[in-house]
């Protein structure tokens, strides 16, 4: 056979191997893929509720005043892996400060620049270190009331919870606790919305019928803020549906109840609750199952940014004392108050925060100037220059932030 001939017909009997070989990988893994397709899929399943409330003793330092947890053991979220705190890792002395710009209706403002933005500490101009437009990751507690008192709301408050796993950004990790008397986490910060939809299942105000003792709201909050999201960095954000009626603190606008009775009392008071927010500059998103009081206005809550709403003369309009402590709460830790019944459902109003929460700019500044580093509140103001003159914009943020006379844990 001539060596051509010989060299074709052993080519010819090449690629018919690899034409044979080709099909039989493509038959093989076709069949499993076809395998994997029927095999039964298994859910995710959250783990089991861890109560966070549980052996908890609060000591309050004689010097400063400041209330601090004297912990048995690991907290609920540091038997995960905290690799996701990952944005944000800076010198521990800037300070960050989330703020919503708004137009006149109400929309949110994107798309400005850090040149558009001026903040003061104590009236004196910082220069802005670290700017973001919402590209960070944020860490998310949705934070439930499943006391009885809140029966009426629990479909409309469970199908907003459910609805956490569509509106958040892919980026951003949740997690789930519940309250009644006691507080129990359903699901520690994760990126798994199956794990979160299987958690907010979970969640059911018939059951905490039991448990006894009122609706602990405050220390629910106080306990989230201080050893759930411990460690986290980045922007944080608790998601607060409740009715607002505390019965753990024993809050009133009759007496100044917003304080510790004195530096001895190991007693949570209010005013350790946003200290704990504003040491760790977590934001509060409340939506509120109360009517809203008809004075209580998006205009004026903004016009009563820089003042305290626990005085007289807001008690003297007739707003419910639970109201005002709630708005009390977000505006000294940033964020907003919603009212359910203006909004057609629990899922509506947890879409407008997540939007705000994607929308929101976040400036740092390390703080210069007389008294900059000494413990204590810190007041804090917010300028935005609109680059389109025609219009004003509203910003918010929190009002104060808070140096520890001791570095937190």
């Amino acid at each position: 056979m001539p060596a051509r001939t010989l060299a074709n017909s052993l080519a010819r009997t090449a690629i018919k191997a690899l034409i044979a070989i080709g099909v039989s990988l493509f038959v093989l893994g076709a069949a499993s893929l076809l395998l994997l397709a029927q095999a039964p899929k298994h859910k995710p399943k959250a783990p089991h509720p861890v109560q966070l409330d549980a052996n908890v003793t609060f000591k309050r330092d004689a010097a400063s005043g400041e209330l601090h947890i004297v912990e048995p053991g690991p907290t609920p979220n540091e038997a995960k892996e905290n690799g996701a705190a990952r944005a944000f890792r800076v010198r521990v002395n800037l300070v960050p400060v989330n703020c919503s710009v708004f137009a006149p209706d109400g929309t949110s403002v994107t798309g400005l620049a850090r040149s558009n933005f001026r903040i003061f500490e104590r009236g004196v101009e910082q220069r802005i270190a670290y700017f973001d437009e919402g590209n960070e990751p944020a860490s998310v507690a949705a934070v439930i009331d499943a006391s009885p008192s809140v029966l009426p709301e629990a479909d409309a408050m469970l199908q907003a919870t459910k609805s956490l796993a569509e509106i958040l950004a892919l980026r951003d990790e949740v997690s789930i606790v519940e309250f009644s008397s006691h507080s129990y986490v359903l699901l520690p910060f994760s990126h798994d919305r199956d794990l979160l939809k299987n958690a907010v299942t979970r969640v059911d105000v018939k059951a905490l019928f039991g448990d006894t003792g009122g609706s602990n709201v405050y220390e629910t909050v106080y306990l989230v803020a201080e050893r759930l999201f411990r460690g986290r960095t980045g922007r944080k954000a608790i998601l607060l549906f409740t009715d607002g009626e505390d019965s753990g603190l024993g809050l009133s606008l009759d007496r100044p109840t917003a304080a510790a009775p004195d530096v001895a009392t190991p007693a949570l008071a209010f005013d350790d609750v946003t200290r704990a927010l504003a040491i760790s500059g977590i934001e509060v998103f409340a939506v509120s199952t109360q009517n809203r009081p008809r004075v209580m206005t998006d205009k004026w809550l903004a016009a009563h940014q820089d003042s305290t709403f626990l005085t007289e003369a807001t008690r003297e309009k007739g707003i419910p004392a639970y109201t005002l402590f709630l708005a009390e709460l977000i505006r000294r830790a940033g964020g907003g108050l919603y009212f359910l019944r203006e909004t057609q459902s629990g899922r509506d109003a947890f879409a407008r925060i997540a939007g705000n929460i994607r929308t929101e700019y976040t400036l740092g500044f390390y703080p210069s100037g007389e008294g900059a580093a000494r413990p204590g509140w810190h007041s804090l103001r917010v300028e935005v220059t609109n680059p389109d003159a025609t219009e004003t914009l509203r910003v918010a943020n929190r009002s104060a932030y808070y140096v520890p006379a001791a570095a937190p844990r």
